[in-house]
């Protein structure tokens, strides 16, 4: 009788210990929605809430209008990864083969700290890809994290012809995934609490299409007060790739490349987006086009009813100064255009035979002589009398970079300053050790696209140099900075002071192996490229208004 008490008291004990072991190993918070489980990550210090529903996205013929408000659950939701993503093109340098890919797609992932702390700043991750690819964890930055001082949040939004066509009529009036941004920033207001988030200490940063996102939900009045901080890395607003020139050319453009020829019939058009599945529309033209342009982008939007995310061009809503000003840290790699790397054998012929057909899109001319002078212009200033090939892939890749990034950069910022914006921090990374690869036919290393949110990201840090490692280690303190405190370099840091920056670029940040402050951003090439944006600039204009029905007369 004895033994079998005892054996009762052992049992009771393991299930105590059990229960114990499986509450460190979850957390379960109350949100609008429901119960949510969280994990702890196997490599400790928080605990990861995954795919949660932070809206619907609408489906079939109503797949193109904004999403409509997230699920509710009665039991707890197990917020583990189940690997969904957005509907998109397969292309070889992201895996997704172990996704799945789905038309109702918005979840979010929340990283919180392994602390009873509350009340902490919130960062939000826009993930990058063109508008074309990616998932909210296709980078994770849990190393912030780690540090106990803030919350991360990333998600997933609608992607390619799905995210941003735009025909400026009700059933696809555009914009559809900045609007799944809009719907994540109001459910983070919300619930964030619930995580030990400050709902009214959020910073959203993005890389890429990700920044070029944050830079213009900072324009949206749609966004307004649902962040007060903005790190935009690699990508502005006002960039060729930010906003479609043509949205509805664009539209007819993309669906002759799907074999639809009735394209100049507006509502056969629209039909064909609507009733084609969307599966069939994920036809990729990433980095495929001479103007350095993807067919779907952020569009202005016609004025139809119902909430715009963006009615007027970024260049005036930041002259205009109708913008909440916020603080900015923003910056680019010293070698944005490394995302044209492959395509050098493709170009360099049509780059030598018509340098013209590689102009960025939103400069316009009064006849194609103009547009053959300023190309030849152009590329003088770039290669001299050299021909484009593998013997000027430097070159090459400054002239990618500085019409789709850099020079970008540099005038979202004067225009910014010009406004009265005085608390935007700029900077320019560089850093590079022995694990960057050359540039292809050279022996020169510089830091491709997006290589600052490298550094700030997670990854396996056991094989990297202790430079390297040191030089992650600074961005992320940097970074947190910002959030916290609203500026880089905080007083009393050992690093040095970060001032702002001035309408003329300077001074600016130099992350490189060595970290000083240093002069004009961009120097000769960013003045180059602002006399030609002074006289030859084109606004991107919202799509028409669509003709009347078919059967409007009757």
């Amino acid at each position: 009788m004895k033994s079998l008490t005892m054996w009762r008291l052992l049992i009771v004990l393991c299930v105590v210990v059990l229960i114990y072991c499986d509450d460190r190993e979850w957390r379960q918070v109350r949100i609008k929605q429901g119960e949510v489980r969280g994990r702890k990550d196997p490599e400790g210090g928080l605990y990861a809430f995954l795919n949660i529903p932070y809206a619907t996205a609408p489906t079939g013929a109503d797949k193109f209008k904004a999403p409509y408000p997230g699920p509710a659950w009665l039991q707890p939701l197990d917020a583990v990864d189940k690997g969904i993503i957005c509907v998109q093109a397969t292309l070889p340098f992201v895996d997704v083969t172990s996704k799945t890919m789905q038309e109702d797609c918005l979840v979010a992932n929340v990283y919180a700290p392994d602390t009873d702390d509350k009340n902490l700043p919130v960062i939000i991750y826009v993930h990058g890809g063109a508008f074309e690819i990616g998932y909210g964890n296709m980078i994770t930055t849990n190393e912030l994290v780690r540090s106990k001082k803030v919350i991360v949040v990333n998600f997933n939004y609608r992607l390619g012809v799905h995210g941003f066509l735009c025909l400026g009529s009700e059933d696809a009036p555009g914009n559809a995934g900045l609007k799944d941004q809009v719907a994540l920033l109001r459910w983070v207001n919300k619930n964030i609490a619930s995580f030990g988030g400050n709902p009214n200490d959020v910073t959203i940063a993005g890389y890429s299409a990700g920044s070029v996102s944050v830079d213009l939900l900072m324009l949206s009045k749609s966004a307004e007060g649902l962040f007060n901080k903005v790190i935009p890395e690699s990508g502005a607003s006002v960039a060729s790739i930010a906003v479609q020139i043509d949205p509805l050319e664009n539209a007819k453009t993309f669906a002759k490349m799907l074999n639809f020829t009735d394209v100049d019939d507006f509502h056969a058009l629209e039909e064909f987006y609507k009733n084609t599945p969307l599966k069939t529309l994920q036809k990729s033209t990433f980095l495929d086009r001479k103007d350095s342009t993807v067919l779907f982008s952020p569009c202005i939007e016609r004025k139809i009813g119902g909430e715009t995310f963006l009615d007027d061009s970024p260049v005036n809503i930041i002259k205009n100064g109708k913008y909440k000003k916020v603080p900015i840290l923003i910056g680019t790699s010293n070698m944005e255009g490394s995302l044209q790397i492959p395509n050098i054998e493709k170009f360099k012929d049509s780059m030598n035979e018509k340098y013209a057909d590689f102009l960025p899109a939103d400069l316009q001319f009064e006849s194609e002589e103009e547009k053959e002078e300023i190309a030849k212009k152009v590329k003088e200033f770039y290669f001299g009398d050299q021909a484009v090939g593998e013997n000027t892939i430097l070159p090459y890749l400054d002239y990618f970079g500085d019409i789709t990034f850099d020079y970008p950069t540099l005038k979202s910022v004067k225009l910014h300053v010009e406004a009265g914006h005085d608390q935007i921090y700029l900077y320019q990374y560089s850093f590079v050790d022995e694990s960057v690869p050359v540039v292809p036919f050279t022996e020169v290393r510089r830091a491709g696209h997006c290589s600052q949110t490298m550094a700030v990201s997670d990854g396996d840090e056991g094989s990297l140099s202790a430079e390297f490692k040191q030089m992650k280690a600074t961005i992320r303190e940097m970074w947190l900075n910002f959030a916290i405190h609203g500026k880089p370099v905080h007083e009393g840091s050992s690093l040095p002071a970060w001032p702002t920056v001035g309408a003329d670029g300077s001074p600016f940040m130099s992350l490189g192996n060595q970290i000083n402050l240093d002069g004009v951003f961009l120097g000769e090439r960013g003045r180059f490229w602002e006399d030609l944006y002074s006289k030859y600039y084109r606004e991107p204009v919202a799509p028409p208004q669509p003709p009347p029905g078919r059967h409007s007369e009757l």
